[in-house]
Formats: structure tokens, C-alpha cells, sequence
């Protein structure tokens, strides 16, 4: 996977599911998920293909690519309440992207409302593909909340925590145009760290994503095309007491080919309040690092500065 990305671990979830929690290999696997977002924030996520199946990705990426083709018009009908769902595109400070997001594809009918209003016909496939692809990474975002759990030695009572951090879902979609000039790398997508409990991203073969070390470093991540990078969010940061890393993260595009990722974001209800597990609080090596908080509060205020350590600035002590 190349030299840069060697210190980012890559852990295969293929041999692992629920019906293997309180294993042996589920423990191994735990310990090696929590010291990899200690450590990094991030890793690189091989899943069993039989479960989420190469073509169903490869469909995704197709489907995108009609969405984006679709008239501006069309595609400005898709407006939300919700910050960053409503579609971003021909934005003159950021000229390369383009963005929709759609809130808990999985379940009601939110897909198909909005394949509804995008294809006068509707777009069966598509919809279906959406509703498969986001139900199965959000499942695997909340056995990976399980293992965090599990590896903290946390009680059985935190499992309420835990479903209450990824209580909703967000699907969103992004392609990155070319730049004017295939020599220079250009900004696509500026450093933030996501404000999610969880992020899973899946891309096409254009690489681009760069994270930031802990040691400030930033680094282009070589992801393979079976691959998924997981990327710890605000939300689980906080409420790990700071123990796991939430990478400030960025888009570089260089070249000729346009790239398409998609990003399934695990979210707390916005009334849910994040407050952390007194386990994780030692005075000694892990005092206290941030006030418990409301999520839509948090988010609220993120969006009315849009400060960089919003996090630490906001609730941290």
C-alpha cells in the first residue's frame, strides 16, 4: 500500500461478526480496533466481500456518477434543514466538490423520496443500492462501537451508550473534479475533523484523502479498492474521555480522473446527551477532559463558529 501509509493500520474484518462477540478473536480484534484509533483515529477496514459484495460498491460509485451528471437545477432541489445535507456544488471557493447528503437512507422512505426528486421516474436500482450499501456500513460502524466497548472493559450498562451514539445516519455523497492543472495538487476539501461519532468512507480508485497525525504530519492514505477507511469522530472523542484520536482530514486532487467517494456518518439524536463513562476518567493519567454536552448543541454551535478545536473550545475543561 505504499511507504505513506504504513503507519495506518489495516485490519481485516472478513473471520469477524456479532455472532463472534465475547470471543477470542472478537477480543483480539477489539483490542487491535481501540489501539489503532488511540493511535491514529483511523484505519483501513477489509470486509468479508460475500457481505458487502465488490459490485454492490461498483453500483454506488455508477449511480453517483448519474446523480452528479444530472442538470444543476435538478440537483439544487434537494434542500435540508440539517447542516451540510442540502446539495453543495459551484461553489466558487471550492470549485472541485460537489455534495448531498441524505439522512437515514435506510429506513422509512427517505431513499426513495429523494430518488424520487432527482429522476422523474424514480431510480429503483439506485434507490435499493443506497438503502443496502448505508445499512450495512452503519451496521458495521456499530459492531465497531461494540468492540470500543468491549476493549475498555467498559460495563454491560454502556451498551446503552453505545446505541445511543449511533442512533441516526447520514449518507453522504461527494465527487471531486479535476483541477485546471494536473501538476499542482488542489485543495478539494479543507482539514476538519468530522462531527460524527463515526465515520466509514468508501472511494473510487482516485486516491486524495490525507489525514493529520498526531505528531502534525500529514499524510496521503493508499486506499485499496476493497477497502473502507473508518475515522473517528467529535462525538466519540469526547465521550472516550479524549482516549481516541478524532484526525483532522482533508481532499487533495491531482490528475485527470474525477473522484467519487461516498461517507456514512454515524450520528447521536441531536437531544442525546454525551457525557463520559466514569471508567475512562483516572486523575492520575486520564483526568477529565471534557464536560458532559447535548449533541445538538454541540453541533449548533459548530456550525455558528466553525472553529477548528470547536470541540475542546466548546466542552473540553
Amino acid at each position: 500500500m505504499g511507504s505513506e501509509n504504513e503507519m495506518i493500520p489495516c485490519l481485516d474484518f472478513s473471520g469477524v461478526g456479532d455472532d463472534d462477540e465475547g470471543s477470542e478473536e472478537w477480543e483480539k480484534m477489539s483490542k487491535k480496533v481501540r489501539e489503532a484509533l488511540e493511535s491514529y483515529g483511523c484505519f483501513i477496514l477489509m470486509y468479508d466481500k460475500n457481505k458487502i459484495p465488490k459490485s454492490l460498491c461498483e453500483n454506488m460509485l455508477l449511480g453517483m456518477k448519474e446523480l452528479f451528471d444530472l442538470p444543476e437545477e435538478i440537483k439544487k432541489k434537494h434542500i435540508s434543514t440539517r447542516p451540510y445535507s442540502s446539495y453543495k456544488g459551484d461553489c466558487p471557493k471550492f470549485p472541485l466538490t460537489q455534495t448531498l447528503g441524505i439522512d437515514d437512507v435506510f429506513v422509512e422512505d427517505n431513499a426513495l423520496a429523494f430518488t424520487n426528486l432527482m429522476w422523474s421516474q424514480g431510480n429503483p436500482t439506485f434507490c435499493e443500492t443506497m438503502k443496502s450499501l448505508s445499512s450495512k456500513m452503519h451496521e458495521l460502524n456499530f459492531l465497531i462501537l461494540k468492540m470500543i466497548k468491549d476493549s475498555y472493559g467498559l460495563p454491560k450498562q454502556y451498551y446503552s451508550d453505545i446505541e445511543v451514539l449511533k442512533n441516526t445516519s447520514h449518507l453522504r455523497l461527494m465527487k471531486y473534479k479535476t483541477p485546471k492543472t494536473t501538476k499542482d495538487c488542489e485543495t478539494a476539501l479543507l482539514p476538519h475533523t468530522d462531527k460524527s461519532t463515526l465515520t466509514m468512507l468508501y472511494q473510487n480508485e482516485v486516491q486524495g484523502l490525507h489525514v493529520q497525525t498526531k505528531t502534525n504530519k500529514w499524510i496521503q492514505l493508499n486506499i485499496p479498492q476493497e477497502g473502507f477507511i473508518v475515522i473517528v469522530g467529535d462525538i466519540l472523542k469526547a465521550w472516550s474521555n479524549g482516549r481516541l484520536h478524532a484526525p483532522p482530514h482533508k481532499v487533495m486532487m491531482r490528475g485527470d480522473k474525477e473522484r467519487y467517494s461516498f461517507a456514512e456518518f454515524t450520528l447521536p439524536k441531536e437531544d442525546v446527551k454525551i457525557e463520559v463513562p466514569r471508567e475512562l476518567v483516572d486523575d492520575e493519567v486520564h483526568p477529565l477532559r471534557y464536560r458532559s454536552f447535548t449533541y445538538g448543541d454541540y453541533l449548533e454551535y459548530f456550525v455558528s463558529t466553525l472553529k477548528e478545536n470547536a470541540l475542546e473550545a466548546y466542552v473540553g475543561v
